[in-house]
């Protein structure tokens, strides 16, 4: 996430330019049925003092480059009653570096739920040519919850956070003791604003954030849970997006157990692509002159290590752990290839490669990963900012019967053995409050790009052409045998290019585009994979 700046903002009547927006979305929002459902003309009446804000620009911290600018604005917590409480927004900018090509603002969020998108001005300055950087000024924000934006703590410690736990008959009771222990605690922690950090809620302050800067339309680029904000966004204020870039997309249908459940669903076939690609070079590599005995190498190192944990760079590492590696390994073969011959190198108790062993590493806690680097935010907060989304976002999604769970996470586990259990198994979502507001059904005409790999280990290919089915109006880049999660920009000239092209004409590609990975993008995939947190955690280290 990181620099760039902006020119004088347009002398647009902001109000006027909210309370058509705030009407479609109040209307697609609160069906009848929903309580306290503010007349739009009452809302746009309260929302006027928050249009009205005029943000305070100053450096963001000492130590931060100058042309990145920051402010805190206030926004409501529930919009149905935009004259109650009231919760703070931090929000950045770089301005544009010619104003006389400017063509207006280009807010990104770089995922999660739960990613901090305050300093992604100066990762999409580092990474935008410099053409671009002239059309737009960069505009970041951390999401509400997330961040500088009133942080949502549950007060979880370390060991709670480590939410991905595989099914087993011995433990399943316990793992149901601390999915509600996780559900109760963010409700006392958080309480009444908890149901209000959510998807719909973000969008509804993008569009404040539009309204403020006196704007008439936002671009936008989005990467994984950001695709999904961001067909959101076009989904309630279809008028005001102009381009929208959604990278490594969500299946808003799925939103939020079954894009979990992706993971495994994902990972299966690219694990059989692996014990392929693995088997073609068994002479190199040594794991089996088939995929099936490829297959039998790899499972016999998980039940080694079920039955003593194997030493990895010093962490004791156990079949699940080797498992749970090896679901985002295998979007990559060589990746993948190269760590199981050394874990085996391990698992004989020979010196081994720690780098390419850092897949299978033991994990100390997921959470931990996602820890606040800024004193006034809660160490626990990425965690507690994702389940603040991912339940409240559509409660209707989780049963509230344990037991299916259970089920699930038996039957998955058949299905796709390498990560079935991990995805299915007992989340807190089970014993979260009904959702405020309904999910959003993403439909709409909207012209928006969305960009996807084929071997992606975050969001599957499926996922991609989900949503791209979704918004009638988009037209769909794929990346044949691109590895990893999060495309632009990699280097690949025909990505680059029509994504670039697209964000400096606004116009798309007459049909959907294929481009072929190349050796460089998929080395640079491989360089920035990491054991992500979070379903579309953050785009990778290079952001």
């Amino acid at each position: 996430m990181r620099r760039r700046r902006l020119a004088p903002l347009l002398a647009v009547s902001a109000t006027a330019t909210l309370a058509p927006a705030l009407a479609t979305s109040t209307a697609t929002a609160a069906p009848a049925a929903t309580p306290s459902t503010a007349s739009s003309s009452a809302a746009t009446g309260a929302l006027d003092r928050y249009v009205e804000q005029k943000p305070q620009w100053k450096r963001c911290e000492a130590d931060s480059p100058a042309e990145l600018e920051c402010a805190t604005i206030k926004v409501p917590l529930d919009y149905r009653v935009p004259g109650g409480q009231r919760i703070d927004l931090a929000i950045s900018r770089i301005k544009s570096t010619a104003p006389g090509k400017r063509h207006g603002v280009l807010f990104s969020n770089p995922g999660g739920p739960g990613g901090r998108g305050l300093y992604m001005p100066l990762g999409m300055q580092d990474k935008l040519p410099e053409s671009a950087q002239q059309k737009y000024d960069l505009i970041g924000f951390d999401p509400r919850g997330v961040g500088q934006s009133s942080p949502v703590s549950c007060d979880l410690e370390p060991e709670e956070e480590n939410w991905l736990r595989p099914y087993k008959e011995e433990t399943f009771d316990k793992d149901v003791a601390w999915a509600r222990d996780v559900a109760n605690k963010c409700k006392e922690k958080a309480g009444d604003a908890l149901p209000y950090f959510t998807t719909r809620n973000t969008a509804r302050d993008m569009d404040l954030i539009r309204s403020i800067l006196g704007e008439k339309k936002i671009s936008y680029v989005g990467y994984s849970y950001g695709t999904y904000l961001g067909a959101v966004y076009t989904q309630l204020f279809p008028g005001r997006a102009d381009r929208f870039v959604l990278d490594s997309a969500v299946d808003p249908a799925r939103a939020w157990r079954g894009m979990i459940q992706w993971w495994a669903e994902g990972a299966q076939p690219a694990y059989d692509r692996w014990t392929e690609w693995a088997a073609e070079r068994s002479e190199k590599y040594g794991l089996g002159e088939t995929p099936k005995q490829v297959d039998r190498t790899f499972w016999d190192l998980v039940a080694q290590a079920d039955e003593k944990p194997i030493e990895v760079d010093g962490q004791p590492t156990t079949g699940d752990d080797i498992r749970s590696g090896m679901r985002e390994a295998v979007f990559s073969p060589k990746y993948a290839t190269e760590g199981v011959v050394e874990l085996k190198k391990a698992a004989a108790g020979k010196p081994a490669s720690a780098k390419k062993l850092a897949a299978f590493a033991g994990s100390e806690g997921a959470g931990t990963a996602g820890a606040a680097d800024a004193a006034e935010v809660p160490s626990d907060n990425m965690t507690a900012s994702f389940w603040a989304v991912v339940c409240g976002d559509n409660s209707a999604a989780w049963s509230r019967d344990p037991e299916s769970y259970r089920q699930d996470a038996i039957e998955d586990k058949g299905r796709y053995p390498l990560y079935g259990d991990f995805a299915s198994s007992i989340k807190p979502c089970a014993f979260w409050d009904k959702s405020v507001e309904p999910a959003t059904e993403v439909n709409n005409k909207v012209g928006s790009l969305v960009v996807q790999n084929e071997w992606d280990s975050q969001t599957p290919l499926p996922s991609g052409q989900a949503l791209h089915a979704d918004l009638k109006g988009s037209k769909m880049i794929t990346v044949l045998g691109g590895e990893g999660h999060g495309v632009y920009p990699n280097g690949n000239a025909c990505t680059d290019g029509t994504v670039t092209d697209y964000l400096l004409t606004g116009k798309l590609p007459a049909k959907d585009v294929t481009c072929e990975a190349t050796a460089d993008s998929n080395a640079e995939a491989r360089t920035n994979q990491k054991r992500d947190v979070l379903p579309g955690s953050p785009l990778p280290e290079r952001f």
